[in-house]
């Protein structure tokens, strides 16, 4: 073992400092809050997006919310909101939130109207993002992608994007998603090499067999995050929403900047999965944060948060959410924190990367769904520190 990673394997021992509900299903007329998303902010605050649902379906009257921290997460700012659709017929969905740190601006992608047989006849399905130069304060008007990048259409995240912090392509954009609501299913990524005035398609990963009604046992990628590793290389970590193989998560590598993916590389992480799958895992979306989290100049913290077990029986989904950790870019597992012991859904992980010239940091910060009947009961905020001490 390196001297290096022995040093790093010293310094982590994650526990949890302090726990806080940002959003309780059932109030102020809300049914449920879903798919919650977490970001740093260039200015060295947190910013979390939400959906709040009237109903509790994807499809429906539903809302965008945001709420702000500039303490690190110990005080949060009570929520606006980006795009609210309750009492209309657009039905957005989250999502994918990403941090354009050399211009030091804020999207939030969503889609609407991406369930077309319940969503209003006026209304056709679109890839959007609104963005904020003020560090998350407003939000400029909605932009139409689907009317920039061309009429090809995908869900995005639920997650984050990534901009690229190491050739080739420092300095891209990137967005990834999936197309299961949409006309094809698999996995669709957004590029934009201008800081987002113009975007274009790249890198997609589609089932076997494609265009055609999958079934269990197909090889059906669904959503999605992009890493960036120490190489410049871009791993993403999937869904495998048919169980192809085994109840686990998919893994492939670009080496182009997402222009494609690497064939030979497309495989799978048996570790993460639920131990018990009646379906395909649903909870299971990945909340991965690799490079830039460095708690020393090598080798790079790799990071995971999802449910250890899935079922799916009633409304019980996952449970067991578990942080998990990895000197090797993901190869193998090295640990894992706790997190619920009862029921969980969608999570999300970020931290204050010093690749975004932030100095050197000892907190991670999770949002995730928790309840305990319900894994849509709350949506609740975690901060982690990563040497165990406050």
């Amino acid at each position: 073992m390196r001297k290096r990673e022995l040093l790093l394997r010293l310094v982590v021992r994650p526990s949890i400092i302090s726990q806080q509900v940002l959003w309780q299903s059932g109030e102020a007329d809300v049914n449920i809050y879903r798919c919650p998303l977490l970001t740093y902010t260039p200015g060295g605050n947190l910013l979390v997006v939400a959906e709040g649902r009237k109903g509790t379906g994807d499809g429906g009257l539903k809302f965008i919310a945001t709420r702000r921290s500039s303490d690190g997460g110990f005080e949060w700012a009570t929520e606006s909101f980006i795009h609210d659709d309750s009492f209309g017929g657009m039905e957005d969905n989250l999502g994918a939130v990403l941090v354009d740190d050399v211009r030091k601006e804020i999207y939030i992608f969503y889609i609407i109207c991406a369930h077309p047989d319940t969503c209003s006849s006026s209304e056709v399905p679109s890839l959007m993002y609104v963005k904020s130069k003020d560090d998350g304060i407003s939000w400029k008007p909605a932009v139409n992608v689907t009317a920039i990048a061309g009429p090809k259409n995908f869900a995005p995240g639920p997650g984050y994007g990534i901009q690229k912090k190491l050739d080739p392509h420092k300095g891209r954009l990137i967005v990834c998603g999936h197309g299961g609501t949409l006309e094809v299913n698999g996995n669709f990524c957004l590029l934009s090499d201008d800081h987002g005035k113009t975007w274009r398609w790249g890198a997609e990963m589609l089932p076997i067999p494609a265009y055609t009604n999958n079934q269990d046992g197909d090889f059906v990628p669904d959503e999605c995050q992009p890493i960036e590793l120490p190489d410049g290389s871009i791993m993403l970590n999937t869904r495998n929403q048919y169980r192809f193989h085994c109840n686990c998560r998919m893994v492939s590598r670009s080496y182009d900047g997402m222009e494609t993916i690497a064939r030979e590389t497309i495989g799978f992480d048996e570790t993460l999965g639920g131990t018990k799958q009646y379906r395909h895992p649903y909870s299971v979306t990945s909340a991965s944060y690799s490079s830039p989290i460095r708690l020393l100049k090598q080798p790079t913290l790799h990071l995971h948060c999802l449910p250890l077990t899935m079922y799916i029986t009633g409304d019980l989904r996952g449970t067991n959410m578990m942080l998990r950790w990895s000197y090797d870019n993901g190869t193998t597992w090295s640990g894992q924190l706790p997190i619920w012991e009862y029921a969980s859904g969608y999570s999300c992980l970020t931290a204050f990367p010093e690749s975004a010239g932030f100095a050197k940091q000892k907190y991670l910060y999770l949002v995730f769904e928790k309840g305990k009947e319900s894994y849509t009961d709350m949506i609740e905020f975690v901060r982690i520190s990563i040497d165990g001490t406050l």
